[in-house]
């Protein structure tokens, strides 16, 4: 019946297409259908600071006083950062702080609410 490919990050059944991509409705994950087998290393995975598998949208805490550079603003142990977004670099995650505004983060120093 469907004979769409499973999602490579979350291996959902549900997948659908959109014009030249795939798209998972479970994990938002996006894929070009030029690529139906994509590789382990091709698919970064982020984890928090204990170890759990961080997604887009997810809630976080921060864990440790970050102090933000080029200002005297620090973000403080216990914040929460709602709706994330993964990205590929050193500061792995993009988000929006209360107070504060958009803000690149380290999973390091983060761990999931």
């Amino acid at each position: 019946m469907n004979n769409l490919p499973n999602c490579p990050q979350c291996n959902s059944e549900y997948t659908y297409e959109d014009g030249n991509i795939y798209i998972c409705p479970e994990c938002a994950h996006e894929w070009s259908m030029d690529t139906n087998a994509v590789s382990a290393e091709e698919v970064k995975v982020i984890r928090d600071a204990n170890g759990n598998i961080l997604q887009d949208g997810d809630t976080i805490t921060v864990i440790k006083d970050l102090k933000v550079k080029g200002s005297s603003l620090v973000v403080k142990v216990g914040t929460k950062v709602k709706n994330i977004r993964l990205v590929e670099g050193d500061h792995d995650i993009d988000c929006k702080i209360d107070g504060i505004g958009a803000m690149k983060l380290k999973s390091e120093f983060v761990k999931k609410a």
